[in-house]
């Protein structure tokens, strides 16, 4: 069905990197899930006050705020294809991000009300309904319905990487989960004369708030800003050494305004001694490559290296092997030069350190050039502090 759906309703469906082709597929999904969520709760709620049965009233409401969480999805993918303007240069498909917040939001509600529902069966004993067949018919129907649209979501969500939609077949695989509890409870009640759909109904609400609190913290990551994915990295860096020029990548960064709108910048290191404007015509074009394979606006800075100079191969070794004698931690020299001065020599480098140190920068750079002036006192040092952005810190 879905790739009948696709077919019919969206143009060069295999084209998920289009804006419009990946709002089309959001689209197509939350209009599914509106159309069916209004016929689950619309099953349940006839149903359940024709045959007086709480329990399905109540979960037919559930079904219907699912409803509302598809129409926040749809706003959310309508919203984040607007083009970028003045006040927001880099696009709105962060408002993805808040949509599924929103849904994660209103699945921990849910479950709280479910919760709050539950105790109160739990109190207050509720009669068998004598409705069995028409309850149990429908609830079948309805977790035949929430089964499908769960699956539906989660196969478009992971093609379009929407954390939306894949928090909306959460949701929706908690629906089953939840209409399951209230099947149960409705059998064991009619063959066993014991109501226990408030202790079923409890446990299922543990359940979806879990799952809801889960969904909240995975939607916020990448609005507060989480790290880039290592395969991403990784390619990036082939990529960018596959040129014969570049003898070290270092500093990658990766900002993500969105699934497809991403930014990054790092440091090549390049022989010193080549000319300036056959480094710079080398850069445009490992830029446009990566713009092209990853959809990646990619801004490189040029490190230049004095290749093979002993002079500076041997500063380095003294300052790696005085870093390994002084700190616990591993870290990263980068970016590293010798200037030779009258008054003595000076040493510039970056230093990347890792994010669970107790020390501060200013400490470790107080005590680095503390143990190089007990060593040499000619020697200044300048030395920037820097965080890994990507991958783990290795010497």
């Amino acid at each position: 069905m879905i790739n009948l759906l696709t077919k019919m309703f969206i143009k060069n469906k295999e084209d998920i990197k289009n804006d419009k082709v990946r709002s089309a597929y959001g689209t197509l999904a939350s209009i599914f899930g509106i159309v069916s969520n209004l016929v689950v709760s619309t099953m349940k709620l006839i149903v359940g006050f024709i045959t007086n049965t709480i329990s399905i009233v109540a979960d037919g409401f559930n079904n219907l705020s699912d409803s509302l969480s598809c129409f926040v999805s749809l706003f959310g993918f309508k919203m984040s294809q607007k083009k970028a303007d003045k006040e927001h240069p880099y696009g709105h498909q962060r408002i993805e991000y808040i949509a599924s917040f929103i849904v994660s939001v209103i699945i921990v509600v849910l479950g709280v009300q479910l919760i709050g529902s539950s105790i109160e069966k739990i109190r207050f004993k509720e009669e068998v309904t004598d409705k069995f067949v028409l309850n149990v018919v429908i609830l079948s129907i309805a977790i035949i319905i929430k089964l499908y649209q769960s699956y539906f979501n989660y196969k478009i969500g992971r093609k379009i990487n929407s954390l939306a939609l894949i928090a909306t077949a959460a949701d929706s695989r908690n629906d089953v989960i939840a209409t399951s509890a209230v099947l149960v409870g409705l059998i064991i009640s009619h063959f066993s004369g014991y109501n226990l759909d408030g202790y079923i109904g409890l446990l299922v609400g543990l359940l979806i708030c879990y799952s809801g609190f889960k969904l909240v913290f995975e939607s916020a990551s990448p609005l507060i800003g989480e790290a880039p994915n290592l395969e991403l990295i990784q390619d990036l860096k082939n990529t960018i050494l596959e040129s014969e020029l570049i003898i070290g990548v270092h500093n990658l960064q990766i900002h993500s305004y969105g699934p497809s709108i991403n930014f990054a910048s790092c440091d090549v290191e390049v022989d010193s001694n080549l000319d300036l404007i056959t480094v710079h015509e080398e850069i445009d074009n490992i830029e446009s490559i990566c713009r092209q394979r990853y959809q990646i606006k990619l801004t490189m800075h040029v490190d230049p290296v004095l290749v093979g100079d002993k002079n500076t191969q041997e500063y380095k070794d003294f300052i790696l092997s005085l870093l390994n004698q002084t700190f616990n931690f591993k870290c990263m020299v980068l970016d590293f030069r010798v200037g030779m001065k009258s008054s003595g020599t000076k040493i510039n480098f970056n230093l990347v350190v890792p994010y669970d140190i107790k020390l501060s920068d200013e400490e470790i750079v107080n005590i680095l050039k503390e143990k190089v002036m007990e060593k040499d006192s000619k020697i200044e040092l300048l030395v920037y502090i820097d965080h890994n952005y990507t991958d783990s810190i290795e010497l």
